[in-house]
């Protein structure tokens, strides 16, 4: 029996899947002077490009002083250029071309005298407006469909949601230890991104890996064994790794940034942002093991062992990047 979960777990592992897919490129505009700026830009792909892009669409009443100095980092390409403005930028389009899937970009516009902006591009929408009067609603919006998609796409923190659900499985059970894990990462979340503790992500993502693997060999436990403090206490347990995933929340965040005297509002919508997106994963996973136990009981425990085991080697697969490789 464990020979074919094995087979099974290994052809539907997402090896190709990252950890943590929320490192969205972004569009830095600093004015430095009355019509100076300063344009720093990073675009992210999947795979490294053949050829070199294109640089930002620019505001029309802006031209570039100078050719745009651009290079690649990995699968990134990074660039910088300066630029000189003929006047306010508001009203103003500002884009990236050949956006494409889920390469979101986040435009941060920072004026000398005005507050900062956040905007965002996608592959659908990758021409943004750059508002006249900036809005604390916009910055708002901005992080909080950030936050929605880290816990999305994020696989790490999406893998522990999920193993955190097979393990407990009754809703009621599953609510408080989602509330722990919530209210943990988000002291974490906001000491770390308001620059009170600090830990390097390196480490970090090695015990987020960690603490998915533990939650994988939980769920794999035999029956008849004595019940563990995971099992009897999982809210102990998710918030005790809630404090470490919520420093992997912050770096998340500290590569995106965080838009001058907005920090606060963008770091609470983030945060509602991400808790939106887990109780999307959480009611949808719940309503998926009641449809698994009425219409396919017999098979239930085996899909659940299956999925603990691609969990658990996806998670061991992230431990040994993170700290050898």
């Amino acid at each position: 029996m464990k020979a074919w979960l094995w087979i099974l777990a290994l052809l539907l592992w997402p090896s190709s899947a990252q950890a943590d897919e929320l490192r969205p490129g972004y569009i830095d505009l600093t004015q430095q002077s009355s019509q100076e700026w300063q344009l720093v830009w990073k675009q992210t792909f999947s795979v490294p490009p053949t050829t070199m892009p294109s640089p930002p669409e620019i505001p029309i009443l802006c031209k570039f002083a100078g050719e745009p100095e651009i290079g690649t980092s990995g699968a990134a390409v990074i660039g910088a250029a300066q630029l000189r403005c003929e006047g306010p930028l508001g009203g103003q389009t500002i884009g990236m071309p050949g956006l494409i899937g889920q390469s979101d970009m986040l435009v941060r516009i920072k004026p000398l005298e005005e507050p900062s902006q956040a905007l965002r591009l996608t592959g659908r929408e990758p021409v943004a407006k750059i508002a006249r009067q900036p809005s604390t609603l916009q910055v708002l919006r901005t992080y909080f469909v950030l936050g929605v998609e880290h816990i999305l796409v994020g696989w790490d923190h999406l893998l522990f949601v999920i193993a955190l659900v097979l393990l407990v499985r009754k809703p009621k059970a599953v609510i408080l230890a989602a509330t722990a894990f919530t209210l943990s990462h988000s002291v974490t979340l906001a000491a770390a991104a308001l620059g009170f503790v600090g830990l390097s992500q390196r480490p970090v993502e090695a015990m987020i890996a960690l603490s998915i693997i533990f939650l994988a060999l939980e769920i794999l436990r035999p029956a008849g064994e004595s019940p563990s403090l995971a099992r009897r206490h999982p809210g102990v347990v998710a918030f005790l790794f809630g404090l470490l995933h919520g420093f992997g929340f912050a770096g998340a965040l500290h590569a995106i940034g965080l838009p001058d005297g907005e920090i606060i509002p963008a770091l609470l919508a983030f945060n509602i942002g991400v808790e939106a997106g887990q109780l999307l994963v959480i009611g949808g996973l719940l309503a998926a093991l009641a449809a698994l136990a009425r219409f396919a009981k017999p098979w239930s425990e085996q899909v659940i062992r299956l999925a603990a085991y691609a969990i658990g080697i996806t998670g061991a697969y992230w431990m040994i990047d993170r700290t050898i490789l």
